[in-house]
């Protein structure tokens, strides 16, 4: 499961867009649901332009991941960061994830544990 989360923050580091759409296709469901206190979206193409979005605003920053990823029974659960590349996270979440049949992302759940000051 870790290996899947690392190719899941890599779909949110990914700037081409076509690279991505090719990433979310190989691991993600296609009816999978997004939701966290900021968006509530289903389906490969809306979370693609979910992400789109995100990285316009973060430019410049990677998600990274924080801690080690607790998975059980096709469930994970991990903290993840946003910021600078090598330097300390401007921002920190935690995301459970859920796999369908198949072993791919079916539904994504987020929470902010630490944003930046506006």
């Amino acid at each position: 499961m870790s290996d899947l989360i690392e190719r899941y923050l890599a779909v949110w580091n990914e700037a081409d867009p076509e690279a991505r759409r090719a990433k979310l296709a190989q691991d993600w469901a296609e009816d999978v649901t997004l939701v966290d206190p900021l968006v509530d979206v289903q389906g490969r193409d809306a979370i693609d332009a979910t992400i789109a979005g995100v990285r316009e605003q973060f430019d410049g920053l990677v998600f990274t991941p924080v801690g080690t990823v607790d998975a059980h029974h096709g469930v994970a659960r991990f903290r993840w960061g946003l910021g600078p590349a090598g330097a300390e996270p401007l921002a920190i979440g935690f995301d459970v994830v859920t796999l369908d049949a198949e072993g791919r992302i079916k539904t994504v759940v987020g929470f902010f544990d630490k944003l930046p000051a506006t």
